[in-house]
């Protein structure tokens, strides 16, 4: 040990960063551990830094947001899998299933005030998977595969547009208006893929259909980029009370919906995957300001 003028201490200057595991160890520099003495000699490379003088910032990441997120992301993944391996029922129904853990994410993340970009970022791996890669294996591998290159195409322009819907949406997110989305959510564009195998994997394949299948599954794949806004159910206040007839319509909707899910979902998503385009067409027709 050093000999040192008794009651003085040594100015340690540390600028290295330090990680270990479940500790980050960072912008220690210059702490000054208080001296009578202004000149003190500086420190050398035997000395080591007290543990009591180390800042320890622990990171962690919100638990219950993040298990729905990944409960999304497993549901598409296993849609990946079995689109591929022709359970192409079970792979469309995982879609959905898929799309339920990803609406409570961000419900539950809003409501216990848990949001971080942690989880945002996570929340758009998680859809890539499951509303980007998913729907076009599943599609491909269903019939787009019949016809060659421009089936392979139309999976990878939707597959593509996907991401590319993600990204500009994150670098958005704290801009434009919060009652509405620009282009298509993915989540929307994968339950008309999803919905569309559902209700048709079951009849003769010609190159009809699958022609007709690539034009449907390249148009949405081009409208999740699109500049078209589709409302957004992200504001709805779910804590707040609400008038009788709209419990009354959710009942109704789950009702019909259980008649025939399938073709009820796909009437669904078609008709909101294209009334942005008709009501934008109808603005441009007579006038209205939209």
């Amino acid at each position: 040990m050093d000999n040192q003028p008794h009651g003085c201490t040594k100015k340690i200057n540390v600028g290295f960063v330090l990680h270990t595991e479940g500790l980050d160890m960072t912008d220690i520099k210059g702490q000054d551990n208080t001296s009578n003495i202004n000149d003190s000699p500086p420190a050398t490379e035997g000395d080591k830094l007290p543990l009591e003088h180390v800042k320890v910032r622990h990171r962690g990441v919100y638990l219950l947001p993040n298990l729905f997120t990944t409960g999304a992301m497993f549901a598409g993944f296993y849609a990946i899998l079995a689109g591929m391996d022709g359970k192409f029922e079970a792979a469309a129904i995982a879609i959905f299933i898929a799309m339920i853990f990803d609406g409570l994410d961000g419900t539950v993340a809003r409501m216990t005030n848990t949001s971080s970009e942690f989880g945002l970022q996570y929340d758009s791996l998680s859809d890539m998977v499951s509303f980007g890669i998913a729907p076009a294996v599943l599609a491909f591998s269903w019939i787009l595969n019949e016809i060659g290159r421009i089936g392979w195409a139309a999976a990878f322009i939707y597959a593509s547009c996907a991401a590319l819907r993600l990204a500009r949406f994150n670098t958005q997110v704290d801009s434009g208006k919060s009652d509405c989305f620009v282009g298509i959510p993915s989540p929307a564009a994968a339950a008309l893929i999803a919905s569309l195998v559902w209700c048709s994997h079951g009849i003769e394949l010609t190159n009809e259909l699958a022609f007709l299948v690539a034009a449907v599954t390249a148009l949405v794949g081009l409208l999740m980029v699109s500049n078209f806004h589709y409302r957004s159910l992200k504001e709805v206040d779910l804590k707040g009370k609400v008038p009788f007839v709209v419990i009354f319509s959710v009942v109704m909707g789950l009702i019909v919906v259980t008649i025939d899910p399938p073709r009820i979902l796909f009437i669904f998503a078609l008709v909101y995957s294209f009334s942005a385009p008709a009501l934008w067409l109808k603005a441009k027709i007579y006038g209205v300001k939209m």
